[in-house]
């Protein structure tokens, strides 16, 4: 089995996949904010629990790689590197961008004429995003952007693109007159599309150094000193 962890946005959620034919078993999450460190692991437990499995059970544990909430994703790194080094398993890291392209991807009519645009609410007017083709391509490398009216402009040319995420409602008042854009609301990172890649990605044998592992932040993250 795969265990898979998504921690990322405010919705905790954890999957469970066979190994042998991608299977989903079982999957489990928790919408409350700011609850990833006290349930995290609760939700594991549980997941294995009433799908009749154990953690001995397991071959690899997957976590959403970021970019993302600085905290949550540390919280995540931490549990799946813990459950790693317990059992002596490999730890897959998954584009957390990706996996929510390939989640809306497989279910989206005429995918392949489509550019999918995760947008991750990164505060302010920015997000974290990238643009992926139907089959997974990365197209425009994961970012930090900037939104303007003029934003993707150049993909936006010549395919049409598909934006979702908690962080796409900001764009779309500034793109109205295009007509080459789409969008789509309710969309959140889910362990299970992280689980769904970590079996490919354990084929693949695409692994990382468990002591050494860190999140994919993106960008630098800046704290201030409390005032004396």
């Amino acid at each position: 089995m795969i265990l898979s962890l998504e921690t990322s946005s405010p919705v905790c959620s954890v999957a469970l996949h066979d190994v042998a034919d991608g299977r989903l078993i079982g999957q489990s999450e928790l919408r409350l904010e700011k609850s990833h460190s006290t349930h995290l692991t609760v939700l594991i437990e549980q997941l294995l629990a009433n799908t009749g499995h154990a953690l001995a059970d397991l071959a690899a544990v997957a976590v959403s790689d970021g970019p993302g909430s600085y905290t949550g994703l540390r919280i995540g790194a931490a549990a799946a590197k813990g459950l790693c080094f317990a059992l002596d398993i490999p730890l897959v890291a998954v584009s957390t961008l990706g996996a929510l392209a390939a989640q809306v991807a497989a279910v989206t009519a005429d995918a392949e004429e489509t550019l999918f645009c995760p947008m991750l609410d990164a505060r302010r007017m920015e997000v974290y995003t990238a643009l992926y083709a139907h089959d997974g391509q990365e197209v425009l490398a994961p970012a930090p952007l900037i939104l303007a009216p003029g934003a993707l402009a150049e993909q936006l040319a010549h395919r049409r693109v598909l934006c979702f995420g908690n962080g796409a409602a900001k764009f779309r008042p500034l793109v109205a007159e295009q007509v080459n854009i789409g969008f789509l609301n309710g969309i959140e990172p889910s362990a299970v599309a992280v689980g769904a890649l970590g079996v490919a990605a354990f084929y693949r044998q695409s692994f990382q150094d468990v002591a050494y592992y860190e999140p994919f932040y993106l960008k630098e993250v800046y704290t201030t000193a409390p005032r004396s």
